[in-house]
């Protein structure tokens, strides 16, 4: 993974996350009592709800302060620490889960093949995350935000295309059955709806600039970005979402 979280804030002000990922539940068609892993499990808010459509469920997420969040808020429901690229499951699962994960990741091809090996055969893997374009007014104002500084932004996100990620899937043992790419235009609370979004999402860009650069970067961004992502006084963010379900062989 390759950005830090605040979970606290992250719980408080971005709940559209977590929303936004409910309606991809009703691609699993695995029967009830099946085991499902909700992997990026986040602060345990979706591993809740896929326990209430009856799953066996288990949530696994790289972050220490994530998992201390999700245990805090579900004590009743199983969590554990891993690698989304490396971990091993006692047992193999019925389906693996994941929103808003996979653009964190940076090595797909690693990520895909430890899916395969810790499914069962017919097993179903149903994700959504950051596709090609996703957040691309952002991104390009931040680079031209840190150039007018003098400096360089890093661009920290691994987004897919449908024809990419459904080769690499097929791959490694899997049958897709639905992708779909589509733009998400994500409403922000308040003024300040940007910049929140991007100290959450976009927090370890900053990390060696100075406090005085950071607004001035921010403010540029602001600039750039308000004609195309500013409505009737709401930020909204340009998400462009891929989704796919796929089974193993």
């Amino acid at each position: 993974m390759n950005n830090d979280w605040d979970s606290n804030n992250y719980t408080d002000n971005f709940q559209f996350v977590h929303k936004y990922g409910e309606s991809l539940i009703d691609l699993l068609t695995v029967q009830k009592k099946s085991f499902v892993v909700d992997l990026g499990c986040g602060n345990g808010a979706l591993t809740k709800k896929l326990a209430e459509r009856g799953y066996r469920v288990l949530g696994i997420d790289s972050s220490e302060q994530m998992l201390e969040k999700a245990k805090e808020l579900h004590p009743e429901l199983d969590f554990k620490l891993g690698d989304a690229c490396k971990c091993r499951l006692d047992e193999k699962a019925d389906a693996i889960f994941s929103n808003a994960v996979f653009h964190w990741i940076d090595d797909h091809k690693l990520l895909v093949k430890n899916l395969s090996q810790n499914l069962k055969s017919g097993g179903e893997l149903v994700f959504e995350f950051g596709g090609e374009g996703n957040v691309s007014t952002i991104q390009s104002a931040l680079c031209a935000a840190f150039r007018e500084q003098g400096l360089k932004y890093s661009w920290n996100s691994n987004v897919g295309s449908i024809g990419n990620f459904a080769s690499l899937l097929e791959k490694n043992g899997f049958t897709v059955r639905f992708a779909s790419l589509f733009d998400r235009p994500t409403e922000q609370n308040g003024e300040k709806g940007l910049e929140n979004w991007i100290n959450m999402f976009r927090g370890n860009t900053f990390k060696s600039v100075d406090a005085g650069t950071k607004a001035k970067i921010l403010a540029r961004t602001e600039e750039i970005c308000r004609p195309l992502l500013y409505r009737d006084g709401k930020w909204y963010i340009d998400y462009v979402r891929l989704r796919m379900k796929a089974i193993k062989k």
